[in-house]
């Protein structure tokens, strides 16, 4: 592999002689950490910028959403079942691991079937799952309701906190952030579901470059010279380089899954705001299996702590190094931002590979 890797880098080399400085944003998070651990962005030339997206569902999760969560668990007869990223995520006074520590009825799950299961063998009580994640996930939230309703399961219940990832590139385009956006590394676990198709927008709409790409080292840097190669012959297009796994049209059963249990709404994003049409909510058949309507919360803006970067972080406006909190009150230990609690969080992976940049 590292052969292919070098003669890969000497190409990217090669044809980026001539080109001005390319700003290619990396959307998902698993792809920032294997940028990191791979060195890749000291192998590339100096005028290739690889700057991070919004593509961690952890780090977007509302303020607001962890303090309704923590409120949940204030209840003895409510047991909250979510995945170990989400239990650090700071809300506003405190989080999900303090309130375990305390006592709360919080267990960390590694599949969504556990909750399910619990729920079964405990009528007297209320079973919540925190269903987060983009559309690689939604369609295991719609196969576990779509099992609890048919068992008719009346304690089991989700909160959802869904989102889509196309809405959210779209807006940043919009936006015309300063990060200045040339191209796109599209998040290959994503459009094994989606497909490629949602993504055209990126070349037909703004004419900027994009690739699905895997997520082995060289799976990353083979996408970052089929970009440059469209930028270099000023052709932007959508391609697959992930065609083992990723399809023009992505997974028909999966896409099913969805569309039978959920809407498209709009979604509020931390650090970034409510983004139309990036949400998925519950549709008039499911939405009994809603906590957030059994218990009337609605999503409220909250101040986000003073000298936090992540919202900039993650419209790629800033890097981790440049938050002034970064790798002193914020660690992974203690963090400050969502950034740095989760695998897939930036500051997270800048904190583990990257943090001689400080």
């Amino acid at each position: 592999m590292q052969n292919n890797i070098n003669s890969l880098i000497e190409e990217i080399r090669i044809i980026s002689s001539d080109l001005p400085d390319i700003n290619i944003m990396e959307v998902c998070g698993t792809h920032t950490m294997a940028i990191g651990r791979n060195g890749l962005r000291q192998l590339l030339p100096r005028n290739i910028n690889l700057v991070s997206g919004p593509g961690c569902p952890v780090c977007v999760t509302p303020v607001s959403d962890i303090d309704n969560v923590i409120k949940l668990s204030g209840n003895r007869n409510n047991y909250i079942f979510t995945f170990g990223d989400m239990l650090k995520v700071p809300g506003s006074k405190s989080t999900l691991y303090k309130k375990r520590s305390e006592g709360a009825n919080i267990k960390i799950c590694y599949s969504p079937l556990d909750a399910l299961d619990f729920a079964e063998k405990n009528h007297d009580i209320n079973v919540i799952f925190i269903a987060i994640g983009f559309e690689t996930t939604a369609p295991l939230t719609a196969s576990l309701l779509k099992k609890a309703a048919d068992i008719g399961t009346d304690n089991f219940y989700i909160y959802n906190t869904h989102k889509l990832v196309p809405p959210a590139i779209e807006f940043l385009l919009n936006a015309n952030n300063k990060s200045k956006i040339n191209a796109f590394l599209c998040p290959g676990h994503v459009c094994a579901v989606t497909g490629s198709k949602p993504y055209n927008f990126i070349s037909e709409k703004f004419g900027k470059s994009a690739v699905v790409s895997g997520f082995q080292a060289d799976d990353i840097v083979k996408s970052i010279l089929m970009i440059l190669r469209q930028i270099k012959n000023n052709h932007p297009a959508v391609e697959i380089q992930y065609d083992r796994v990723v399809k023009e049209n992505g997974n028909p059963t999966a896409l099913n899954f969805i569309k039978e249990v959920f809407n498209v709404g709009s979604a509020y994003w931390r650090g970034i705001g409510e983004i139309p049409g990036s949400g998925l909510e519950l549709n008039d058949k499911f939405k009994n299996f809603d906590i957030k309507i059994k218990y009337g919360f609605r999503q409220i803006q909250v101040q986000e702590p003073k000298y936090c970067s992540c919202g900039l972080i993650l419209q790629g406006e800033k890097k981790p190094f440049e938050c002034k909190l970064f790798g002193k009150s914020c660690t992974p230990d203690k963090p400050v931002g969502p950034c740095m609690v989760s695998s897939e969080g930036t500051c997270a992976a800048y904190f583990k590979y990257e943090k001689y940049k400080i």
